[in-house]
This record gives C-alpha cells, structure tokens and sequence, in this order.
C-alpha cells in the first residue's frame, strides 16, 4: 500500500479529492470540463505526449492494483485503484504527467483512509480497561480467582524465599547472577502481565543490579513462543482470507517473540513487499483481566492499610493496565505509528515503518519490514561500519523533541523497540505505547531544565519541582559527599 508523500497543487485538487470519496460523484464530470478547458491551449504535440504518458503509467498503476480485503463481516468496502485512476484517464490527457501525479497522490490518501476505516472495523471488538467489568466478570468465579492466586503466591514466594535464604548465608552477591535468571524465569511462567512488569524493570537501572537488567532484557523480544497453526489461524480469522491468498511467502517459524504477540517475516502476494507481521497471543485479554483484578486488589489493601506508601497505588496500576489494554488493539498501535511518523517526516535520521491497514486488525499487524540490528547488540553495530555513540546521540534528540517539542512520546523505547538500520538510522518499530505531554507540563519541564543550566536552583525549587523547605546549603553538601 503505498503512502502519500505529495501535495496537491494544480487544478481542482479538492474536488478531485471529493469525487474520491463519493463513489461516481457527478463532480468527476466538472473535473474533467474544468481540466479539459485549461489545457486546450496547448498544441496537439504536446496532448499526444502526454496522452502516451498517461496511458503508460495507467497500465503500470493497473498492474498493481491493492486488493481490498473485507472486515469480519465477509463484505469489502470501496473501490479498486485502477477504477479511480480509469474513470480520470480522460481529464489526464491534458493535463500529463502533473495531473497523474495528483490523481495518484489523492487516491493513495483516500486509499489509506478507506483501508484504515475497514481496519478499524475489523478491531471492533477490542477490549478496553474496566475495573468494574474485571470485578463484576472474575467476582463470581471465586475458583478462577484462588487457583491464579496460588500461581502468583507460588512463583514469586519460592523467588522471595530464596534470596532470603541467600541472605541468611551470605551469598547474595555471589548469587546475583542465578538469582536473576530465577526471576526470569518467573515472570515467563506467571505469563504476559508480569513478563511487562519485568520489561519495565529491565530498562531501570535505578532499581536492578546490572545483572537482573541483563536478564530481564531477555524479556523484550526472546519470549517462549505459541504454535504457528494458531497464529495462523488467527491471520485468517481477522483478515477473512486463506493465508495463501494474502502472502505469497511467510516465515516458517516466528522471528520474535514478545510478551503479547509473535512477529512472522512475510512477503505481500500482490506486491512482493516485504513485511513484518504482528499476531497477538491467544487467550492473553483473559490471562491479563484476571492478573489486573488481583493485582488491584493488592494495591487497594495497600492503599488502605499500609500508611507508609503515601502514593495511590490503585491509580499506578489502573494507569499501567490501560497501557496494556491499548498495545492489545493493533489498529491502535497502527494509528500511532502513523502519527509519529507524521512528526518525525523532516528527520533523515529516524525511520518509522509504513502500516499496511488492509493487512491489519485488532489482533494483526502488518507493518513494512526493517532490517537492523538491537542496539544492545553493540558488535553487530560495529560490524556493519556504525557507531554506537551516534546512535545513542540521536536517539537522545528524537526523545527530547517527543517530550518537549511535540508532547507525544514512545514511552516503551526499550532496546528491543528500537533498530540500527545499516545506513545508520534509528528505528522504532513498536508503537503500542506511546504518552502524551500537556503543553503546560512541557512548558515547566523547558523552564525547569533552562533554570538548571543557569544554576538557578533556587528558581527551580519555587516551581515545585522540589520540596520548597529544602535547604539550598544542604542539598550542595549532600551531592559533595
């Protein structure tokens, strides 16, 4: 599916673009008069040249024309390219090549706009984040509810006692490494909920020793896998189509795998793209229900009885299972993947996939194929000639400009989100949780990091981002020792 990069910018643009979305609208026929009257001055040279012209990229256009794939309820929606672009072969003729290349531009736009809608009708059903629901849905399963206890109660209490052990002999040092691979282990087995939780530790250094990070990043993207043939049956479930008549070839075995889906390397059948292709885990909007009503319940007894936390535990876990309950809705992920790719157009040096929304739904997407390397993988990115510091450099810009400039953030970047392209540029190739910033939050933050540089620390504290009772002379001391 190809993406609009062009303005209109000659005659009529917007009626063009009307009669686009109003299938055989009477406005083609004012289009064509219109377009025909302008160009009747030129001499028959130049209408024969551009005639030729046309027609041949017509043929060329015909031949790649996108097959329109239906939503979940079997019936397909709007018309075919080569329908368009024949039904304005007439007005093309005076107009050449300039008058083609907006007739293609506008389609493409309109195109995307009808793939996205089918998309979006296909993830109908996408469940959303509701406490109440989770408690009216798993209040009355009292069974469900004890034996998924007991899991949790059981992984991480034989991971507790250890390191309690440990600590009674002496050897939680030495034990570092073994008791970060227990851990591992299991956040993989307790499932998707606690496998996230382990990613966001993975990327906090702040908290884990270097060697729970090091384990936890196997998190990101080496996960176990789930059988082909329900990933599989899951493509054509969603899509509505046998797999043979969507991808002409498609990876015999997962080329990821991460905590709510598996990714397959395929090639498109009508285009011979190459593509990415995101299938969601089977059963995960059960597993992770289940997890967030019990582990809201944990924070609701913390709320109340534990006076020493002074934070609302209740809104940090409904904050984190909204986030989660989002990157389950793929057309989601697509929609902000389109977005920042809108904002990141004029930068050379980041390169964010095309989404091809015929080809996506609530549990599928299918994304344009990157070939890179991890950024942990510093070897690798030294072999194919790059630096690692440059990467990180512009890494650190794009992520200024989310938070200050734009407001709109990748609020997962982890290493495994994130690719070293051979030409040196970074990707982001998961979007299914991005954040936003108000204007008043950015505007603070800029004011905050501006009195920072000019020493003004006082200023800073008088904005709130600091206890106001704070001794300047102290806090001075404090960072000397």
């Amino acid at each position: 599916m190809a993406t609009a990069t062009g303005q209109p910018s000659a005659v009529g643009p917007s009626n063009f673009l009307l009669s686009l979305n109003s299938n055989y609208c009477p406005v083609h026929l004012s289009v064509v008069k219109f377009t025909r009257t302008k160009s009747s001055h030129r001499c028959s040279g130049q209408r024969r040249r551009a005639r030729a012209v046309t027609r041949s990229a017509l043929v060329e256009a015909n031949k790649s024309s996108v097959p329109v794939l239906s939503d979940n309820t079997g019936r397909s929606s709007g018309i075919s390219k080569s329908e368009v672009i024949q039904s304005t072969g007439d007005a093309a003729r005076g107009g050449g090549n300039s008058f083609l290349a907006i007739a293609k531009s506008t389609w493409n736009r309109a195109d995307d706009m009808q793939a996205e809608a089918r998309a979006m009708a296909r993830a109908a059903s996408a469940s959303v984040y509701s406490p109440e629901m989770l408690a009216d849905k798993y209040g009355s399963r009292p069974l469900m509810v004890l034996r998924r206890t007991s899991e949790i109660i059981l992984g991480l209490g034989s991971f507790a006692f250890t390191l309690w052990l440990d600590q009674r002999k002496g050897l939680l040092n030495q034990n570092k490494r073994l008791r970060a691979t227990q851990l591992r282990q299991v956040f993989t087995g307790l499932g998707p909920t606690f496998v996230k939780i382990g990613q966001g530790l993975s990327t906090r250094p702040d908290i884990c020793p270097p060697e729970y990070l090091e384990e936890l990043a196997e998190l990101q993207d080496a996960l176990p896998t789930f059988p082909n043939a329900e990933a599989f049956a899951c493509i054509e479930k969603e899509l509505g189509f046998p797999l043979e008549d969507i991808y002409s070839s498609i990876s015999p075995d997962p080329i990821a795998a991460a905590s709510l889906g598996q990714v397959y390397k395929a090639q498109l059948k009508y285009s011979g793209q190459t593509v990415a292709v995101k299938v969601q885990r089977p059963g995960i909007e059960e597993a992770i229900g289940l997890d967030f009503y019990l582990i809201r319940g944990v924070a609701s007894f913390i709320n109340r009885y534990v006076d020493i936390v002074t934070t609302d535990v209740v809104a940090l876990v409904d904050e984190f299972a909204r986030r989660v309950y989002q990157e389950l809705n793929y057309v989601q992920e697509g929609k902000n993947a389109r977005r920042f790719k809108k904002l990141y157009a004029d930068k050379q040096d980041v390169l964010v996939p095309d989404i091809f929304w015929d080809y996506t739904s609530g549990k599928v997407l299918t994304m344009e194929w990157i070939d890179g390397v991890k950024l942990s993988e510093q070897v690798a990115i030294e072999r194919q000639g790059l630096k690692l510091l440059d990467l990180v450099n512009i890494g650190i810009q794009c992520s200024l400009r989310q938070l200050l400039e734009y407001g709109y953030f990748h609020a997962d970047p982890h290493p495994g989100n994130l690719l070293a392209t051979p030409e040196g540029k970074l990707a982001f190739i998961d979007f299914g949780m991005m954040s936003e910033t108000p204007e008043e939050a950015r505007n603070s933050l800029m004011m905050h990091l501006l009195q920072l540089l000019v020493n003004s620390i006082s200023k800073h504290l008088w904005m709130g981002l600091g206890p106001c009772s704070i001794s300047i002379h102290s806090m001075f001391q404090h960072i000397m020792r």
